[in-house]
Parts: C-alpha cells; sequence; structure tokens
C-alpha cells in the first residue's frame, strides 16, 4: 500500500514538473519574442501590412474661349526600384545597358548609376528613388528600359503618379484662374474656386504593401478604384485680350508708381468678361495679382458715377441735355460744405456739365430736383440692380453700398455727394457692367465668365447670356447718354484719348480716397478711372480700368493716368485680335493621321512652322512628331491623342508648349 501511495506521489511529481518546466518555456518564450526578437518580429508584420491609399482624380482642364489651356492637370511619375526583388542573374546582366540608357536620357555618368544601384542591392534597398517628376514621355522611355520592362516584381520597378496643376499663363490673370491652393490643397479663388465641385473630380484607390518603415510598395499597377476625372470648363477668358490688359496696366502702374489697380474687358451684347487684370504693389515697388480688386474692391466711384446720377435726371425729365446750370467760379457752397470744380466754367448746358465732369453742375442738378425726394432718385440705382452684387460666380464678390434716407449715412449733404460718385461705394465689376448697358442699346447683361462644362469633350451644360434689365431707360435717355460719352473724348475731359479713325466713349474718374485721414492734404491720395466702350459707333467691348493711388508726383486725373490704358488696350485688340482670327481662319488644317510619316513629312515641309493635327495619333507618335517641331510636350493620360491644347494650323514658337490628352 505504502509502495503504491509513493508510486502515485512520483508520479505527481513527476507530471507537475513537467508542466512547470513547460511553463516556463512559455513564458521564456513570451520574454524572447517580446524583448529579444520583438524587432524581427515586428519587422516581419509591417512586410505584411497593405493599406488602400488614395488616388487624387485628376482635375478637370480650365479652357480660354479658343480651347487654349488656362490651367490642367499633369502628371508626374516618381521611379523608384526595389532591389530585392530583382534576382542576381536578372540584377548583372540588365545593369550596364540599364544604367547606360538612364545616363543618356538624364545626362549623369553610367557609373552614378551603377554605384546607386549595387548599393541599393547591397542595402536591401527596396525603395530607391531613380527619377522623380517625370513627364509622360520621360517615364515611357524610363519603363521601357533593360530590366525596367520585366514589371515591378521582376524588374523591381516601382511607379508613384502624382499630379502637378500647372497654368500657361504664369502670373497673368492668376487671381482670376485661382492658381493657389490653400494649405489643405483646396481652391478657393478665381475659377478654380468657383467651380471646385465640377473640377475636383472623384478619387480612387491603390492598394500597396509596406515594405520597410514609411515605405510602401503598389501591390500591382492597377488601382483598386479607378479615380474619376473632374469636368472641364470654358471661359469666356481669351488669351490674347487678357495679355494685352495686363501688360497695359502693368506699364502704367509701373510709371505712376501706383500701389494697385485693375482691368476689365467685357463683350458688349453677351457680357462674356475677355479679360480681368489685377495687380497690386510689393515693397520692392513690382508688381503681381495681389487680390481681385476688380471683383472684390467697393470704393466710392468718384466721377465715373456722374453718368448714373446725369441718366435718372434725364430718364426723370427733370432736366435735358441743353438746361442750363450754374457752376459759378469753380467753388458753391452746400449745406455747410463747399463742392468745387478743378477751374469754374459759370453757367453751361446741362450735357456740357457731364462732358467737362464738373461735380458743382452734377450736384446742382441733383439738389435741386432731388432734395425733396431723394429716394426717386435712389430708386434708380435700385432698377439698376446698383444697390446689390451681380451674383458672378466667382467667390469674394464686394458689396454695394448705396445709402437711402433714413440710413446712419443719410444728411442733407448725401445727395450732393452721390451726385459725383462719393457717400456711395460699388466695384469696377458693377461699374463697367452699367456702361456696357449703355453700349449695349439699354440692355443690362450680367456678366459671364463660362461658356460651357464638358467631360470628355462633350458639353454637358451651357451658359447663356443672362440679362438683368431688358431696358435701363428710354432710348430717347439712351441716345442722349451716348452723345455725351462720345463727346467727352471728343472734346471733354477724355479729349487726350480722341482718335479720328478709332473713335471710342467713356467717362473719365477723379476720386479722393483716404481723405478722412488727418493729414490727407500733406500726403493727397487719389482713385483714377476710366470706363467706356469701343467702337463708339458699333461697339463690340466695353472696359473698365481703376488705379489706386498713383503718384501724384506724375499725375492723378483719370485722363491722364487710366485713359492711356484705355486706349491702349482698345487699339491693341483692334490692330491685334482681328489679324489673329484672320490667320486662325486662312491657315491650312492638317489631316489627322496615326503614324503615317510620309504623309506628315510633305506637309510639314510646306507649313514648316504650323502646329499639326495629331489627334487619333498614338502618345508616342505625336510626342515624336511634335518635340522634333521644337514643341514641349506635356501628355495626359494614355492611350491615343483626342485632343490638343493649341488648335492645328496656329503659328508655332519655339519651345511653345502643348497638352495632349489621351484616351
Amino acid at each position: 500500500m505504502a509502495v503504491s501511495e509513493r508510486n502515485i506521489l512520483n508520479r505527481f511529481y513527476f507530471v507537475a514538473g513537467g508542466m512547470f518546466i513547460f511553463a516556463a518555456l512559455i513564458v521564456y518564450k513570451l520574454v524572447a519574442i517580446q524583448f529579444v526578437e520583438g524587432d524581427k518580429y515586428r519587422e516581419l508584420a509591417t512586410l505584411n501590412t497593405t493599406h488602400n491609399f488614395v488616388i487624387p482624380a485628376n482635375r478637370g482642364n480650365i479652357f480660354a474661349d479658343d480651347g487654349s489651356l488656362l490651367a490642367t492637370s499633369v502628371p508626374k511619375y516618381d521611379i523608384r526600384f526595389d532591389a530585392v526583388t530583382v534576382t542576381s542573374e536578372d540584377f548583372n546582366a540588365q545593369l550596364q545597358p540599364l544604367c547606360k540608357e538612364l545616363s543618356q536620357l538624364f545626362n549623369k555618368p553610367v557609373s552614378h548609376y551603377q554605384a546607386m544601384f549595387r548599393k541599393a542591392r547591397a542595402d536591401g534597398n527596396r525603395y530607391l528613388l531613380v527619377a522623380k517628376g517625370l513627364g509622360y514621355s520621360d517615364y515611357i522611355k524610363v519603363k521601357h528600359m533593360p530590366l525596367f520592362n520585366k514589371g515591378p516584381y521582376r524588374g523591381g520597378i516601382i511607379v508613384e503618379q502624382h499630379t502637378v496643376r500647372e497654368h500657361p499663363l504664369g502670373k497673368i490673370g492668376e487671381r482670376l484662374v485661382g492658381n493657389q491652393a490653400n494649405e489643405k490643397g483646396i481652391y478657393e479663388v478665381g475659377f478654380e474656386g468657383a467651380f471646385d465641385a465640377f473640377l475636383k473630380g472623384k478619387n480612387g484607390q491603390r492598394m500597396k504593401q509596406k515594405i520597410a518603415q514609411g515605405q510602401w510598395k503598389p501591390v500591382s499597377d492597377e488601382n483598386e478604384v479607378e479615380p474619376q476625372d473632374g469636368f472641364d470648363i470654358l471661359t469666356t477668358i481669351n488669351v490674347n485680350i487678357q495679355d494685352i490688359a495686363h501688360h497695359a496696366l502693368l506699364k502704367q502702374m509701373e510709371y505712376y508708381e501706383a500701389d494697385h489697380g485693375c482691368v476689365i474687358v467685357m463683350e458688349v451684347k453677351t457680357g462674356e468678361v475677355k479679360a480681368i487684370s489685377n495687380l497690386g504693389r510689393t515693397r520692392a515697388g513690382t508688381y503681381y495679382e495681389k487680390f481681385n480688386y476688380a471683383i472684390w474692391e467697393s470704393h466710392e466711384p468718384g466721377s465715373t458715377f456722374k453718368t448714373m446720377a446725369f441718366m435718372a435726371a434725364l430718364e426723370d425729365r427733370v432736366i435735358d441735355t441743353a438746361t442750363v446750370v450754374d457752376t459759378r467760379l469753380g467753388s458753391k457752397p452746400f449745406y455747410g460744405r463747399t463742392i468745387t470744380d478743378t477751374k469754374g466754367h459759370g453757367k453751361i448746358s446741362a450735357a456740357k456739365a457731364l462732358e467737362v465732369s464738373s461735380n458743382i453742375g452734377l450736384a446742382t442738378i441733383v439738389d435741386d430736383h432731388y432734395a425733396k425726394t431723394p429716394q426717386k432718385f435712389i430708386d434708380h440705382f435700385k432698377d439698376w440692380h446698383l444697390n446689390q452684387p451681380l451674383g458672378i460666380p466667382i467667390n469674394g464678390e464686394g458689396k454695394p453700398e448705396i445709402p437711402e434716407p433714413g440710413d446712419k449715412k443719410w444728411s442733407k449733404n448725401a445727395l450732393p455727394s452721390m451726385a459725383y460718385g462719393y457717400n456711395l461705394k460699388i466695384t469696377p465689376l458693377q461699374t463697367l457692367a452699367f456702361y456696357n448697358a449703355i453700349a449695349n442699346n439699354g440692355t443690362l447683361v450680367k456678366p459671364r465668365f463660362i461658356k460651357e462644362i464638358r467631360r470628355s469633350n462633350q458639353k454637358t451644360e451651357k451658359f447663356d447670356a443672362e440679362i438683368i434689365n431688358p431696358k435701363i431707360c428710354s432710348d430717347k435717355t439712351l441716345s442722349e447718354i451716348q452723345d455725351i460719352l462720345k463727346n467727352i473724348v471728343q472734346r471733354g475731359t477724355g479729349k487726350s484719348l480722341y482718335s479720328e479713325n478709332f473713335p471710342m466713349a467713356g467717362k473719365t474718374g477723379t476720386a479722393r480716397t483716404e481723405y478722412w485721414i488727418e493729414g490727407w492734404d500733406k500726403d493727397r491720395k487719389y482713385i483714377s478711372s476710366f470706363s467706356g466702350y469701343f467702337p463708339a459707333d458699333n461697339p463690340k467691348y466695353s472696359c473698365i480700368v481703376v488705379i489706386h493711388k498713383p503718384s501724384t508726383k506724375k499725375g492723378y486725373y483719370g485722363a491722364d493716368v487710366t485713359g492711356p490704358v484705355f486706349k491702349r488696350i482698345a487699339q491693341k485688340i483692334y490692330t491685334d485680335t482681328p489679324l489673329i482670327d484672320e490667320v486662325s481662319e486662312k491657315t491650312p488644317v492638317l489631316p489627322s493621321v496615326a503614324s503615317d510619316y510620309d504623309r506628315y513629312g510633305k506637309k510639314l515641309r510646306e507649313n514648316a512652322r504650323q502646329v499639326p493635327d495629331v489627334i487619333g495619333m498614338t502618345a508616342m507618335d505625336a510626342i515624336s512628331l511634335l518635340e522634333n517641331l521644337g514643341m514641349k510636350v506635356i501628355a495626359q493620360g494614355q492611350g491615343e491623342v483626342v485632343q490638343q491644347s493649341i488648335p492645328s494650323g496656329q503659328p508655332i514658337r519655339k519651345g511653345q508648349q502643348i497638352i495632349l490628352n489621351l484616351s
């Protein structure tokens, strides 16, 4: 019995001891895994981690009215190399020819690439950067090089695509186009911001595997979810007119050392905005597109508003153009405040008062006939929608300020001040819209910036002219105003603009600004402006030029500062634009072919400096052809060419950039 119990006890101790040893081994292994071999297993875990990454959609293109690009998303490619995946046999056999071709493409020594790849191989580098930011044509060349042409698993090539937003006009019109995104990558200004919902598209997804800390490798060449490109926007902007407006404004801003200024050019019948230039001065004295002053900045317009006041009086029949107004000797008191002119004109007609831009003349007309019924005067501005924003799609439109009886800003002096453009605020775009209505036989149209929204060259939405007020005044009033605006240029304050062969019409403007700041008399500041249209008899374009705070040492009157800008723009549009249109119409268009170089060669000898039609060609054929003509080619997408940024038949400039959209 004792022996039996002892045997049982021994067995118990044996089993218990075995279990203890087993438990101790488990604890030891856990400790070893956690603290001794932890790094090893954590690295293995990371190597097997996969994750879906967002593939940004290609943002839609923004086109000018002729189809040339204002903004486009261009694909760029980073090439990396997984030095571990490639077999020793392939690596040793293909290294020399690979390095030779890379050397030829990127102009670096063969030895540079050999050393780089061998070091990566020795270090087990799975994410070696070979080239960064390649265009489509260079990417295709690299992809087909020795070793890399075996693909990601046998050849070790890793291709990472990203998009870069490019703006072919550069700094010209950048506030209108909206070149800059905020810190979150969101566009807020210009066309980019206004139509972001259409342009941005839908992002895709791509599966990647983690190969090292902070390094991810695509699992395959295909995306899990393909991104959907954004819609394209066809704007009303004319590249040629935009360039003319920009340089005309810049030249004058530099000469007068002005603080900031803007230009707007609009097509009379349609309200299509053909150009907007906004320039602000830096501390260094240079200029750039600082803010969209043309749309955003509400300010006292000064004498350009006299046309509105005069039209109201004519329409109410309280005066006619022959009504005599006493402007005295250039000074007249109004309710305890004296209004002055640059010189005395005595007794003159109402029409003459507007022609010579008499502050006293307009203040007298308005005060004499509306002092007891001021709301009747204000209601005209409401009918002309001057008291509210135009409702354009561009973000940041300024709010006008037109006071009414009972407002804080209303006083007995409100009416006389408003008569010559003070005690109220409107934007340059609002002022131009009104003058455009005068040119457009009284029809007030909403300024238009967009013609169409497209996807894959198919029109999805078209924007037509929108009428705000079909008739701002009677035909009689309109005719009288049109005659006076022509006379202003012929013999009035704008006579320096007069051209016998090219009649223009409009109104000069000179307004004091910051006069409420103490010490203004010692450092006077003005706003110079000119608003009008051309040609005077059959208007095609309207235009406004506003320049803030020109150097008073050089001049500040609207006729001197802004009038020459208006004249330069008008004359250059009519000397340059028709010529360009004529060339475009008469230039023969080359036929679309796939890769028939013989036929292209014959045509190119005949039209050696014209852009060929490459639609329907493969990417490589089109790129090769265009680059041989001296053009810089950016290809977007893959496959055949479905769209080219510069139409066929246009003259080629050496180094000119052309964008190809591929199917």
